[in-house]
């Protein structure tokens, strides 16, 4: 028998929870780099990590203060995008998407080397950085019931930090986009040898596009990392990026709130979609007895893979998109 109230419960968890905060401001990032620049990044999970282990290093290595932390990790995803930029940028063809992927593993290995324990916390990770962001929450541990869903205190806390960030994000890509360097990302993503006809330093342009994305991506791994109080690095993994990119393409490249309700609902997609599985291939008289429990994991990703595998079929714009900003450049 299939629970539909719990069905509703967690995919509303996961609407509004972490992971869907942490992707739409990937998904930002990737906006801003693919869907109004035209830059492919393949390694979006690499600032994130930068991000987060900028501060959460300084903040439990140093003793620095949080906001300073924060600083010091957006800082990072902006050095990040400085070393990944300045010798791929100047190219054609896809050298930023293979040179991004290489270096987010390459960080990852860094990170989780056990040689870099003392430093990174190695394979186990690093806590004790958010110890003053939890001291800071003004909803106590007590329980908040929202009708079918209920809320802690710490999450809630959380929650409503991350959603504030990424509100802030959205506000910032808006104006830009609207203003005269957002047209020239524009103009970039259409045809770059145009752009520079018209005197538009097209580098400069890109570096600054590739820097203000990767710092919506170290923000999102700092929102993450103090609503989870702890750094794992294997977490920040390739798969992370391209599920950025599933939102991106869910919600439509190239528009302000796309990348947000496309995290939204492909986490809310996902959820749901696990969490039916496994009503179905549970108990004495399964629904699904032809599936085995172990594999829903896997299998959950391939129905909402199917799904947007006919969302391309039907409306490769994702919801909010234009299909001319999909059509965009050849190159």
């Amino acid at each position: 028998m299939i629970d539909f109230g719990q069905l509703l419960t967690v995919g509303l968890s996961q609407l509004i929870g972490p992971s869907a905060i942490f992707f739409a401001l990937l998904a930002l990032g990737l906006n801003i780099h693919f869907g109004y620049t035209g830059l492919l990044n393949f390694g979006q999970i690499g600032f994130a990590l930068v991000g987060a282990y900028g501060m959460g290093i300084s903040v439990a290595n140093y003793g620095a203060p949080l906001w300073l932390g924060v600083l010091i990790g957006m800082a990072c995803g902006v050095a990040l995008a400085l070393v990944l930029g300045i010798p791929t940028l100047r190219l054609r063809a896809d050298y930023l998407a293979i040179v991004t992927i290489a270096a987010s593993e390459i960080l990852r290995l860094i990170t989780r080397s056990t040689s870099q324990t003392g430093f990174t916390g190695g394979t186990q990770g690093l806590t004790g950085f958010a110890d003053s962001f939890a001291r800071a929450n003004p909803f106590g541990t007590g329980t908040y019931d929202f009708g079918v869903l209920s809320l802690r205190g710490p999450d809630l806390w959380s929650i409503l930090v991350g959603w504030t960030v990424v509100g802030l994000c959205v506000l910032l890509t808006w104006l830009l986009v609207r203003s005269p360097w957002g047209r020239v990302l524009k103009a970039i993503r259409e045809d770059e040898d145009a752009a520079r006809a018209l005197g538009k330093n097209v580098f400069a342009y890109k570096m600054q596009a590739l820097a203000l994305g990767g710092v919506f991506g170290a923000l999102g791994g700092i929102v993450f990392a103090l609503a989870t109080q702890s750094l794992t690095p294997d977490f920040y993994s390739p798969p992370q990026t391209f599920f950025a990119y599933a939102a991106l393409i869910l919600g439509g490249a190239g528009r302000v709130f796309g990348p947000v309700i496309g995290a939204m609902a492909f986490w809310f997609l996902l959820s749901v979609a696990d969490a039916f599985l496994r009503q179905a291939t549970a108990g004495e008289s399964p629904l699904l007895p032809f599936i085995s429990s172990q594999d829903v994991g896997a299998i959950r990703f391939v129905l909402v893979g199917l799904f947007l595998g006919l969302m391309m079929v039907f409306r490769p714009q994702g919801i909010f998109g234009r299909r001319r900003e999909v059509l965009g450049d050849g190159r």
